[in-house]
Formats: structure tokens, C-alpha cells, sequence
């Protein structure tokens, strides 16, 4: 009977884990992936509970047991991931339970010693903590917390794939009806409780340290745009310049501005001129990467930097920007009329400073103005304006009082 209670505790544990994630998620209005960690800590309490009250002679134990561990390993790795804006392979995770899986039906038909069973399924979890772990070191967060997730992920690797055979070289063969009377049995009570509690102290902490930067970053972000404004634009490039010196990674910079913009505030007014902007804004928003950083650093000025990308590719998208914005219409500013922007485009140098870059980038950009506006200038960019659309006007503004003519 005392064996049972303490059987229960780690499940509990796992439930108790599920219900405050569950409510940090919900009262905090966090993301997808704090739902993931909760889920997660729901399998495994099934999985737990499953292995402690299933008959040990059932051929379900096992089988039942993996899939549970490997869903809650599934949805923890995914969940930190996902937070870490690092796209996981699912088809690998996938793939790794079913070999798992299948190798645990032969192992469970050719013999009754528990063993095999242990090492095959601990290896599948193992697998899977490895290409999570690997996986959220490509990440460009390197705060304190993603480095305590970094090292929870590769200590339960290394536990998966060494425990078991260190036990079992310590135990020898454990026959299936003694499982739970084994020294493996008591080891691993005591071990996934431990590492339940780790892991779970280092998700709910990270968990509390996105909430204190979401209050953090309502005043980094610009109302109209929803884009990062100037001072928390330049802290976090910064950051990344160090990663990607680190790393020697590829960044490139682009700078952005809407042409003629005073003259629509002049014969638009500034509400116009407020819209417009906002739809340039959420234009850049939609169109780069996760890992890319965009932020408006002026009135109708914007720079977007682009991770892990030569100039070559970056002017390419600051090209499709470009041709996005020529065929946008806004309705402030009357029926079909469009307005452009020209695009300033640099790769960093060796160890070239934010200021630095921002500075070229600048310098390009009026070469595009000097050069006709609606282009993008820099490095392996053509430069060469596409012909808008016969139903939009590309209009250039002219003084108040005059018709606007086509560009």
C-alpha cells in the first residue's frame, strides 16, 4: 500500500505542473507554446501513472507507457521551440517513435526480460531530446533562461540514453513480473521526479520572464506599425551582432523610407499620412522571417534586419517589399492611388557595428532616392522599378492645388 502512494507522487506532481501552466496560460494570455508545456506534463502524468498500475506481465505496459513519455517529450521540445521561434522537425520526432516503437514489439515478443524494453524506449526519448536540444541551439535567443532550457533539454538526453544501461549493467537482467521490485524501478522514481521538478522550475520560469518582458515590450513597440521603435530596434540588433560575430553568421541591413511622404501629409493631411504609414508597416511585418528584426527608426523611416542572410538575398526581399507597397492601395488617400518607397540594402563587414551598418545602409537608400525613388539600391540589387499595375496609380505628390500625376 505504501508502495502505491508513493508510486502516485511523481504523476501528482506532473498534474499539479499541468494545472499552474495551465493557468499561466490562460490568465496570462501567453502563447501556444505554455499550452504545449501543460499538455506535455498531462502525458506524462498518464504515462507515469500508466507504468505504476498496469499489471507488469500486461503486454499493454510498455507500449502504452512509450506512447505517452514520447507525446510529452513531443509537446515539451516543440513548446520550447516554438517559443524560441526555431522551427523543429516534426518528421524527425516522428520518425524516432516509430522506430522506437517498432523495436520495443520485437524486443516484447523475443523476450520476458524487461531490459531491452528499457534501453529501446529510453533511447527514443533520448533521440528525441537531442534534435530538440540541437534544434534550440540554432536560436537567436541567448538570454539567461534559454540557456537553463538549452541545458535542461541536453540533461535529459544524457539521461535517457546513459541510465538505462548504466543500471542495468549494475542489476543485470530484470525479468518482466519483478519490474517494479527492481533497483531500475526505484532509481527511476526517484530520477523523473527530480527531473519533473527541474524541468518544470525552468519552464515556469521562463514562463514569469516572458511575462516581465511582455510588460517590458509594450513600450518598445510602436502603436501605429506594431514595429519595434528606434531604441529597442537598435538594443536588440546589437544583441544579434554579437550572435552572429559569435556564430559568423551572414546579416545584412535594410533601410526603408516612403517617398515623397511630406508631400502627402501636405495634400492628404496627417491622418492620411498616418495610414499610410501603418500599412508600410504592417506590410514589413508580414513579409520577413521570424528570426528577422523590423523596426520604424524615424517619422516614415524603417530598417530591417535580416538574419542570417548575405545582401544579395536581402535585396531580393527588399525588392518584393518594394513591388508589395507599389500595388498597395489606400483608401485615405482615394480610390486605386498607390504610394512607393525606396529601399537602401548592405551586408555587415567584419565586426561592423549597428552604426555602422545603419550608416551605409543609409547612404544607399538615398542613392535610390537620387536615382528616382521607388528602387532599391546596394549590394547585387537592380535597382530598375517595376511598371505598376494599369488598375493603381502610383501617384507622385504635387503641390496642393495640382492633380497628381502617374509615376
Amino acid at each position: 500500500m505504501r508502495e502505491q502512494i508513493l508510486g502516485l507522487i511523481t504523476p501528482l506532481t506532473a498534474v499539479v505542473f499541468m494545472a499552474t501552466l495551465l493557468i499561466m496560460w490562460q490568465r496570462g494570455r501567453m502563447g501556444r507554446h505554455v499550452l504545449a508545456f501543460a499538455v506535455g506534463y498531462g502525458f506524462f502524468a498518464l504515462g507515469f501513472g500508466v507504468t505504476h498500475l498496469l499489471p507488469t506481465d500486461s503486454p499493454l505496459l510498455f507500449h502504452t507507457s512509450q506512447l505517452f513519455y514520447a507525446l510529452a517529450s513531443g509537446c515539451l521540445i516543440w513548446g520550447v521551440c516554438d517559443r524560441a521561434d526555431v522551427q523543429l522537425s516534426l518528421p524527425a520526432l516522428v520518425m524516432t517513435y516509430v522506430g522506437a516503437a517498432l523495436a520495443l514489439v520485437v524486443a516484447v515478443l523475443l523476450s520476458s526480460d524487461a531490459g531491452p524494453r528499457l534501453v529501446i524506449v529510453n533511447t527514443g526519448y533520448g533521440v528525441m531530446f537531442v534534435i530538440g536540444t540541437v534544434t534550440l541551439l540554432g536560436s537567436a535567443k541567448r538570454e539567461w533562461i534559454d540557456r537553463f532550457i538549452i541545458a535542461a533539454l541536453a540533461i535529459n538526453a544524457a539521461d535517457f540514453l546513459l541510465r538505462p544501461s548504466l543500471t542495468l549493467l549494475a542489476e543485470g537482467a530484470i525479468p518482466v513480473a519483478e519490474y517494479r521490485e527492481s533497483i531500475y524501478y526505484s532509481v527511476i522514481n526517484l530520477i523523473l521526479t527530480v527531473k519533473a521538478l527541474g524541468v518544470a522550475m525552468v519552464l515556469i520560469g521562463a514562463c514569469f520572464v516572458d511575462l516581465v518582458n511582455n510588460v517590458r515590450d509594450r513600450g518598445n513597440f510602436d502603436a501605429m506599425t506594431g514595429l519595434r521603435m528606434r531604441h529597442a530596434f537598435e538594443r536588440e540588433v546589437n544583441a544579434r551582432l554579437t550572435i552572429a560575430a559569435r556564430d559568423n553568421l551572414p546579416v545584412s541591413m535594410v533601410v526603408a523610407d516612403i517617398d515623397h511622404f511630406k508631400q502627402v501629409n501636405d495634400l492628404w493631411g496627417h491622418q492620411a499620412g498616418d495610414e499610410a504609414i501603418a500599412a508600410f508597416g504592417k506590410l514589413l511585418g508580414s513579409m520577413i522571417r521570424e528570426n528577422d528584426l523590423a523596426g520604424r527608426v524615424g517619422g516614415e523611416e524603417f530598417c530591417i534586419f535580416v538574419w542570417d542572410c548575405h545582401g544579395d538575398a536581402a535585396a531580393r526581399l527588399a525588392e518584393r517589399i518594394r513591388v508589395a507597397f507599389s500595388l498597395t492601395v489606400h483608401p485615405a488617400l482615394g480610390d486605386g492611388i498607390c504610394l512607393t518607397a525606396s529601399f537602401g540594402v548592405v551586408e555587415r563587414t567584419a565586426r561592423e557595428s549597428y552604426h555602422g551598418m545603419f550608416a551605409r545602409a543609409d547612404a544607399e537608400l538615398y542613392r535610390a532616392k537620387n536615382g528616382g525613388r521607388n528602387r532599391v539600391a546596394g549590394e547585387d540589387a537592380a535597382g530598375q522599378p517595376d511598371r505598376p499595375q494599369q488598375a493603381d496609380q502610383v501617384v507622385t505628390p504635387l503641390p496642393r492645388g495640382q492633380k497628381a500625376a502617374n509615376a
